[in-house]
């Protein structure tokens, strides 16, 4: 390649198209680290469709009905932060409040978390839900907690990511960050619809099976 054709590329916006696909890979190979836990899932519904109910019974629809709405606004706040920095305007407010949305949702993710513990439903010794009335529930109910926490856990942590990288843009960008704004709100819608199957799937679908 001659470098006035590299020139020609880099002023159509090469970069930042390259940019762009490297973050729809990365997007990709997460998938792969959710794409077990939910084959996880289908197994457990299938071969221990009662005890999913059961355990699903458990959830506390209230926060996790909650915690929707606040993510689903953050994507809001994360969809204006980014036309706003494609209009040479600055993001900070909005980019700072999707953070702040995404730090409630964990917030109240862990008031969930201790409310489950305190139940005595974390996988292990120490795993005594009251209608686990035989092993075969006990043991299926155990199987759904185990994906339970594995997965809430993982999404919390690219939650957590997330917000760093908006708190971070917020502190230093005046709206000539256009791309970067872009890209961390790809991550951020991504993020969102990670939980929006997870949502149905935890808390509404074994309680739809019960």
């Amino acid at each position: 390649m001659s470098t006035a054709n590299a020139s020609e590329i880099a002023e159509r916006g090469e970069p930042e198209h390259a940019a762009t696909f490297a973050l729809w890979i990365l997007l990709a190979t997460e998938l792969l680290l959710f794409g077990p836990l939910f084959l996880g899932y289908v197994y457990v519904r299938t071969h221990f469709p009662d005890a999913a109910a059961a355990a699903s019974r458990h959830m506390d629809m209230l926060l996790g009905t909650v915690n929707t709405a606040i993510l689903l606004t953050s994507s809001l706040c994360m969809a204006v932060a980014a036309e706003r920095a494609r209009a040479q305007r600055s993001p900070q407010w909005w980019l700072s409040a999707a953070a702040l949305l995404g730090l409630a949702f964990l917030a109240i993710k862990g008031v969930e978390y201790q409310h489950e513990f305190a139940e005595h439903l974390f996988p292990g010794r120490g795993f005594a839900p009251a209608d686990a009335t035989s092993m075969e529930r006990l043991h299926g109910m155990q199987l759904f907690f185990l994906l339970y926490f594995a997965m809430t856990a993982l999404h919390a942590l690219h939650l957590a990511v997330g917000c760093v990288l908006c708190l971070g843009l917020a502190v230093r960008s005046r709206g000539q960050h256009a791309l970067a704004v872009e890209l961390t709100g790809l991550y951020w819608h991504f993020v969102d619809v990670v939980w929006i199957f997870l949502y149905p799937l935890l808390y509404l679908l074994g309680r739809a099976g019960g």
